[in-house]
């Protein structure tokens, strides 16, 4: 057998990215409990679910759902001043930063005083009704609403299309909002509260399954030797599996998702091939997300393979992948296994300069993404005013975790080796359509990837902060229409979504890293023979794209907290 040897483990940190946060209809109870981890109260609005996750959060088959909070700025002083006039938008800049609860005191992610001024919720609602018109990318399809008439949550979530794609899916599936001060300080350090532990569930209804997908060095979890596949059974002694009420699913939630520092819960767990149950206790922290997991060479008799698990696009990436990346140049990889099949975005610069440390001087000068803003932005970009210019793949640093302006190291890599899954996503997408835009062959290992061509500039106001689709990304070859998700399938279809691969289900029989687990067996296998083993490959089914999704689908939700599972683009500082 092959064995990796393991060179560095970066950051011995992680984060509690737990079971998905709003329910299924309104005869289920969900576990919403997502608020707390992202250290909003419980008299605040709670993060709408980000797409493609709302309807696979724990459930019970009986009870009524748990209600999300109201904003706390429908009960502020009405605007009187303002006059709605349907069809007329004044520039989202009157509106900004006039707040129904102003923040006072010092922003932690500036050391800047928060920018807030008094206002009322009419203000804010007025503000997102402008910024909806000006650069979301299908404003023409959102029903011009009195910003008087709604709080400000439940006006946010109307600030959308309400449109279907063609096989009968929600077109916008990627609108959500968060909290301003624990987004930024997520997405530029890291840093949040957890266990360190990254649960999947596969099961939504009873019986449930929750898993254990991964856990990092000196966390909590790892302190209790929580390992990869181990099932969660009860919480606080409730049943996780069975508990079919609204109580139950509470402790659940509390559980699953602790909300403050040094809060400590009890989980009934049976680790993988072991028929006994143990007990342990998990205490939450201050842990960082270690975008880079793991970073190993594996030793075959055709050469040295570089496997990388990467996990996420934030700010702390670009220092993580540029040393992973210099490490593996220098024991001489031949090939690369990127790892993203739980990676669902954030930053597209870190995915340009992942791309180029990829394909090296070939990629050097060219495109990486397009980015196509709506038909009121062909030229300028809208929050930059910036002429607008394809992103070329970046040899540099961009001042991310590292001085801007370094040279990137490089792999000189004709070919890379992806393994992909249902939370495979947005900023790893444009990795693999920005690698096939100048011809480096992507061969993709698992099922199909999630499907988000789409991006945004994340907006700042009040205290919360918005996603609303502004862009559609393509590559160097003009294509991104991938909204259905890359698949594996046959090397030469003239579907441009179809990539050479195998079709491979998770496997949580097997550490992640472990040549013997079955996606990267499988990637291994392939690269040996130019073929998938035998059983994982799906050709000849009546619909490929059917089958990799179902594939996909059965790596449960491992979800990803907002900014980490889409493509944003960073305003200049």
């Amino acid at each position: 057998m092959n064995t990796p040897q393991t060179f560095k483990t970066l950051l011995a940190g992680a984060i509690v990215l737990g079971l998905s946060a709003c329910g299924g209809g309104s005869n289920t109870t969900t576990l919403d409990r997502v608020q707390d981890y992202y250290g909003i109260n419980d008299d605040e609005p709670s993060p709408v679910s980000p797409p493609n996750q709302s309807s696979s959060s724990v459930q019970s088959s009986s009870s009524s759902s748990v209600s999300s909070s109201s904003s706390s700025s429908s009960s502020s002083v009405d605007n009187q001043d303002y006059t709605w006039v349907e069809g007329v938008y004044p520039p989202r800049q009157n509106f900004r930063d006039q707040c129904a609860a102003p923040r006072t005191g010092i922003a932690p992610y500036s050391d800047q005083p928060y920018p807030d001024q008094p206002g009322s919720y009419v203000d804010e609602n007025a503000f997102l009704r402008s910024l909806t018109n000006e650069v979301y990318l299908w404003y023409d399809e959102v029903e011009d609403l009195n910003p008087r008439a709604y709080d400000t949550i439940t006006y946010f979530n109307l600030q959308k299309t309400t449109a279907t794609t063609a096989s009968g899916n929600a077109k916008d599936q990627f609108h959500w909002y968060d909290e301003t001060d624990s987004y930024l300080v997520r997405q530029e350090s890291g840093v949040s509260v957890g266990y360190g532990v990254q649960w999947a569930l596969l099961s939504s209804l009873p019986p449930r399954e929750a898993v254990v997908v991964y856990t990092e060095p000196g966390s909590s979890a790892d302190q209790a030797n929580l390992q990869r596949g181990a099932r969660v059974l009860a919480v606080d002694g409730v049943d996780l599996v069975n508990d079919n009420t609204e109580a139950g699913v509470n402790t659940l939630n509390a559980g699953l998702f602790p909300s403050s520092m040094g809060e400590s819960h009890t989980f009934t767990v049976q680790d993988l091939n072991s028929n006994a149950t143990r007990e342990i206790t998990l205490t939450a922290g201050e842990v960082t997300i270690a975008a880079v997991n793991q970073a190993s060479v594996i030793s075959t008799p055709t050469g040295e393979v570089g496997y990388i698990l990467f996990n996420t696009h934030i700010a702390t990436a670009e220092a993580e992948l540029t040393y992973a990346i210099s490490e593996l140049s220098a024991a001489g990889v031949s090939d690369l296994v990127l790892d993203m099949r739980y990676n669902g975005g954030g930053y597209l610069d870190i995915a340009s300069e992942l791309g180029y440390m990829i394909a090296g001087s070939q990629a050097a000068g060219k495109t990486f993404t397009i980015t196509e803003f709506n038909d009121k932005h062909t030229e300028v970009d809208p929050f930059t005013g910036a002429e607008l210019t394809p992103m070329e793949f970046h040899s540099t640093t961009q001042g991310f975790s590292l001085a801007p302006g370094q040279a990137l190291p490089t792999l000189d890599l004709n070919r890379v080796f992806v393994l992909s899954g249902g939370n495979t996503c947005s900023a790893s997408e444009s990795v693999i359509n920005g690698l096939r835009g100048i011809d480096v062959e992507v061969v993709l290992i698992g099922g199909a990837t999630c499907g988000k061509p789409y991006g945004a500039y994340m907006v700042h106001n009040c205290g919360l902060s918005y996603f609303t689709t502004q862009f559609k990304g393509s590559n160097a070859k003009g294509f991104g229409d991938y909204a259905d998700g890359f698949f594996p399938g046959a090397a030469n279809s003239s579907n441009r979504a179809e990539l050479p691969g195998c079709l491979v289900a998770d496997d949580l029989n097997n550490l992640l890293g472990d040549p013997a687990e079955a996606r990267l067996a499988a990637a291994l296998h392939y690269r040996n023979t130019g073929s998938c083993p035998a059983g994982t490959s799906a050709k000849g089914q009546a619909s490929q794209l059917q089958k990799a999704k179902q594939v996909g689908a059965r790596d449960g939700v491992v979800y990803q907290p907002p900014g980490m599972g889409d493509s944003i683009l960073r305003q200049p500082q």
